[in-house]
């Protein structure tokens, strides 16, 4: 599987579901990639026959959407520090893609910048999924 508007994506899988497995952790892991490069998230565009929607994980996807935040805000990581009150070392490591972060960190931080994180459960059909991103089977 590949993602039109992330490249950097590409994994396979012995059939469709662990293909799509696979997909969202290589989604997930190359989105990662964008804030520490500078670049903003891409936007979902790609739709159409033969594509299947694919999310990240949640936490994954909190990590993005405090990530990207900060970068629309233009925050240093020490005004990040002092706004979510936390020392730089702590900062750091909330703000470190690497770094797996309690969701509820996450959810905090996301408030003090405004955002509230939302969770949505739906059943397992590929083709009703949220997309972060879509990817041809």
């Amino acid at each position: 599987m590949s993602f039109p508007d992330v490249p950097e994506a590409i994994t396979e899988g012995r059939d469709e579901a662990e293909a799509c497995e696979q997909a969202e952790a290589a989604l997930g892991l190359a989105l990662l990639t964008y804030p520490a490069r500078g670049l903003p998230l891409p936007r979902p565009r790609a739709r159409g026959a033969g594509l299947v929607s694919i999310a990240v994980e949640p936490g994954v996807a909190a990590k993005l959407a405090l990530l990207e935040a900060i970068r629309v805000r233009g925050l240093s990581q020490r005004a990040f520090a002092r706004l979510i009150g936390k020392d730089e070392k702590e900062a750091r490591r909330i703000l470190d893609p690497t770094h797996a972060t309690k969701l509820a960190t996450l959810t905090a931080a996301l408030r003090k910048l405004g955002q509230r994180l939302v969770i949505a459960v739906e059943p397992e059909r590929r083709e009703h999924r949220p997309a972060e991103q879509t990817a041809p089977i």
